[in-house]
């Protein structure tokens, strides 16, 4: 196992995942302060999500080309810019500057979200849960640190309220470039060159990519769906604290990725069906308490378990795709299914903000239910036919659930 790549990716994964968790406490409420109806309060954090979506198929093409490191540096970069433009248009009051600057931050997110990929391809296949895992584990660190970096530095350059905070951003994704400098070549960069491969629409048809597909889809819509309109539901319609509210962000993400630091072992030891299985219900189980909640405990309580739901959809989403494509076509897969995905969270985080101001936090929860209740078919579906005596070409994945 290439400790050095998943190390290196992790930490990486820590910085770069910063600027995501920044804008989950601040978008809403910087869109609220300074858009021009409170409907489109949340339209900076769905189009950094629109940015993510609309560069995971660049983004897989450019790697392609040049390879992981020099791809995921200039994406950096540009994310540096970026968020000195965001710091420029908060000063400015410029709604739609703002917008802008959060599409090329979401640019980078997507080059961010081929982390796992690239630390599953540094390691021999039977350590590529640990290998995911481990570099989500950067995020409980992006809980704390993007959250952080937005109350302490929102003033301290004095030009306006939470200028600071992005030009503090800006610097450290000059810093997570500065690092990519020294990761290594993945183990599978010589094997894209040759090979045989099946045309993408071969691929997108086998039941184990489609499950693999809708899970992590469907995982992450209903989690940014939620995610997006809490501070909004917390700061601006109940009245709590800016510091109250970060606290319940900062428990959801660290939430998120925390479990990461076992997830890979009980997939070993589960199989990964077992693990999207339990996802699912914890993500049921936080539908369930939000339905109830009033106090800021409930409230936390539930952005706690759609962070550990969410982890055990997703990473056992990465893992099972991993297995349903060669090493030849991982970037066609992969990119697929990244733009269906965060595509799926560009809508949910977009029509989240018009649906708590004009339906409220229970309907939008409500909302969240019959798509839970797919993937529970899906994955059922999917389990008894890996199981089935007659089924020979996942036999091996079949063992494994």
């Amino acid at each position: 196992m290439r400790s050095r790549n998943v190390l290196l990716l992790s930490i990486c994964q820590a910085f770069g995942s910063a600027g995501t968790s920044m804008m989950v406490l601040l978008g809403g409420i910087i869109g609220a302060g300074i858009a021009p109806t409170p409907a489109l309060a949340t339209l900076p954090i769905s189009i950094q999500v629109l940015g993510v979506a609309c560069s995971t198929i660049p983004a897989s093409l450019l790697m392609r080309r040049v390879g992981r490191r020099t791809g995921f540096i200039a994406a950096s970069l540009v994310a540096a810019l970026a968020a000195l433009l965001a710091a420029y248009a908060v000063a400015m009051g410029s709604f739609a500057l703002f917008c802008v600057s959060t599409f090329f931050t979401g640019m980078n997110g997507a080059f961010v979200q081929q982390y796992r990929f690239a630390a599953s391809e540094s390691v021999a296949r039977p350590y590529a849960s640990q290998a995911v895992s481990f570099v989500l584990v950067g995020g409980i660190f992006a809980g704390i640190l993007g959250p952080e970096l937005a109350k302490r530095t929102k003033d301290l350059f004095g030009v306006g309220l939470y200028t600071g905070s992005f030009i503090s951003l800006s610097l450290l994704y000059l810093l997570t470039a500065a690092l990519l400098l020294f990761l290594q070549k993945t183990q599978q960069q010589e094997e894209i060159q040759s090979g045989p491969e099946r045309p993408l629409r071969q691929i997108i048809a086998q039941p184990i990519y489609l499950v693999a597909l809708l899970s992590g889809a469907i995982g992450y819509g209903v989690m940014s769906f939620t995610m997006t309109a809490t501070p909004i539901q917390l700061n601006r319609i109940s009245g709590f604290s800016l510091d109250d509210t970060a606290w319940v962000i900062q428990s959801h993400v660290i939430a998120m990725f925390l479990p990461s630091l076992f997830t890979g072992y009980i997939i070993e030891r589960l199989g990964v069906m077992k693990v999207m299985l339990a996802g699912v219900g914890i993500l049921g189980a936080c539908v369930a308490l939000a339905l109830v909640s009033t106090h800021l405990l409930h409230y936390w309580g539930a952005l706690v378990l759609l962070g550990l739901g969410w982890n055990f959809t997703y990473v056992g989403a990465t893992v099972l795709l991993t297995q349903s494509y060669r090493p030849s076509e991982r970037f066609k897969a992969q990119a697929t299914n990244e733009f269906t995905v965060f595509g799926i969270q560009a809508i949910a985080s977009l029509s989240s903000g018009t649906i708590i101001f004009s339906a409220g936090w229970v309907v939008l929860n409500l909302i969240s239910l019959p798509f839970l209740i797919i993937v529970l078919g899906a994955l059922v579906f999917l389990r008894a036919t890996l199981v089935s005596p007659t089924n020979d070409e996942h036999a091996e994945l079949g063992q494994a659930t």
